[in-house]
């Protein structure tokens, strides 16, 4: 079997990036090692640059009409952010990965690329011009390029011998997914005198329209092993000692042992595979940030590799991968590790701790903290280095969604091409030996010339003085050696 992409994993990553290829006219084989999909939700919630991202390629609204997806206030800590309540157009969501995942694999089938089950890796060798990948149904793929979208434990990460540095998880509490009958405060974490901790989020509602809640529950022993099961009765007994009898458990539907490990790959490239989702990064699940990190991951690298298969990609192009997302998933392991020191999530009861939180609770009162961690948590923050990010303030950021004519510039990208914004009309000779690649469009729109990357990030603006200087540059750092 022949494929130009090979993707290692159908989970949110993996099958985020299928779509990303798809839309890039890439043939793409997805595999998975289990025999059908898992009906377990391990993340939820769905950040603004994660829902622009799906809104760029036309599936946010249909993905929105699975269900009755609430939307939340953010937080840091478990301290809700309550000034940053409508300060983006798309709100943090909650999506559990369940739907998202059975949204895209019924969105993938319908344009015939089906995730191949049962199909556990095995070997995995490189080549000149593939990567030759072996499974233990005795099925060979001859990949152009290999995408290792299989998970904290990936195989394919093992096979490379890639270092995965960091930290092991040293303690673990429970996350469950629950139904339960009283008045559970929000977000806050409240602790029992016994060692119990207990924080509940949102999760919408279930098919009866009954209100579901992710339940985070820490005991006073948090050296158990993640093997070992959790059981109703240790959550109720938990549930008990934190609220009494105002809280109960009406039903329990899932729950695992969760872990304080930060890893990260050391490099996300290796020669024609390539590291994503939670094979380049795990960490504990605090803030809906790790799928969230993930679909960033699979839409800034699908186009990229889309650009190498049709032969117009620098070479260096491949290697931004790393150089852009690295830093993210570092970030957000700094901001996690942060979190779980204020949440006392090894439950030590540090005094020390405590002040700082409370000093740090007092400081979110301010406007501009909210924003700015709001702005580290959603993704809008996040801004690539790139020649221009240096004086010219949108260049590494993504695009605003402003309206250009009759639509949106997201609307825009579901072409999955390139697009400049040409106001005036006057940046024609310039782009146009990169029109097989990239729109010009926008003229007479009341904006400003930029150029916006099929993932949807600014990579050149004319700034002040409506320059062209650069313009050529960009277009062939990020678009290829153009035609004729």
């Amino acid at each position: 079997m022949n494929t130009e992409v090979l993707i290692v994993g159908a989970g949110p990553t993996g099958l985020t990036l299928a779509n990303e290829l798809l839309v890039a006219g890439v043939s793409t084989t997805l595999v998975d090692k289990l025999a059908q999909r898992s009906p377990v939700s391990k993340a939820g919630g769905v950040q603004t640059r994660a829902q622009e991202a799906f809104d760029q390629r036309g599936l946010l609204e249909p993905l929105l009409a699975t269900g009755n997806h609430q939307t939340s206030t953010a937080h840091f800590a478990g301290i809700p952010l309550l000034l940053t309540r409508g300060r983006h157009r798309l709100p943090w969501r909650t999506i559990p990965q369940v739907v998202i995942e059975g949204f895209l694999e019924q969105h993938l089938a319908a344009h015939d690329i089906h995730v191949r089950r049962d199909h556990e890796l095995i070997g995995l060798t490189q080549h000149d011009d593939g990567v030759t990948a072996t499974f233990a149904n005795d099925v060979t793929i001859e990949a152009g390029y290999v995408v290792a979208a299989d998970g904290a434990h990936s195989t394919v990460r093992s096979l490379l011998g890639a270092e995965f540095p960091g930290r092991v998880g040293k303690s673990t509490a429970i996350a469950a997914d629950v139904r339960l009958d009283g008045d559970a405060p929000m977000l806050t974490r409240t602790w029992s005198e016994d060692g119990y901790s207990a924080q509940v989020f949102a999760l919408g509602t279930d098919p009866e329209g009954r209100p579901l809640h992710r339940l985070a529950l820490g005991g006073p022993d948090r050296s158990l092993s993640r093997d070992v099961p959790v059981t109703e009765d240790e959550i109720r007994v938990g549930l008990r000692s934190v609220f009494g009898e105002r809280v109960r458990l009406l039903e329990l539907r899932y729950a695992r042992r969760i872990t304080n490990v930060s890893r990260q790959a050391a490099q996300y490239r290796h020669g024609r595979v390539f590291l994503a989702g939670d094979a380049a990064h795990v960490h504990l699940p605090i803030g809906a940030q790790g799928m969230n990190t993930g679909i960033g991951d699979a839409v800034n690298l699908g186009w990229k590799l889309g650009a190498a298969v049709h032969n117009w990609a620098l070479e260096r192009l491949l290697d931004t991968y790393h150089t852009e997302r690295h830093p993210v998933a570092a970030a957000v392991l700094r901001n996690v590790e942060a979190q779980s020191l204020l949440m006392d999530w090894d439950g030590k009861h540090d005094p020390d701790v405590i002040a700082a939180k409370d000093l740090f609770a007092s400081l979110t009162q301010l406007p501009e903290v909210q924003f700015h961690l709001d702005d580290m948590l959603s993704g809008i923050g996040i801004r690539y280095a790139m020649p221009g990010s240096d004086d010219r303030p949108l260049v590494g950021l993504p695009a605003p969604d402003r309206n250009i004519g009759p639509t949106r510039l997201h609307e825009l990208l579901r072409s999955g091409r390139g697009i400049l914004l040409d106001p005036s009309d006057k940046l024609a000779e310039i782009a146009d030996p990169w029109s097989d690649r990239v729109d010009r469009t926008g003229v007479g729109a009341d904006t400003d010339p930029m150029l916006v990357r099929p993932d949807g990030y600014v990579c050149w603006t004319a700034g002040g003085d409506h320059s062209t200087d650069g313009l050529a540059a960009a277009l062939t750092s990020w678009f290829g050696i153009p035609h004729g």
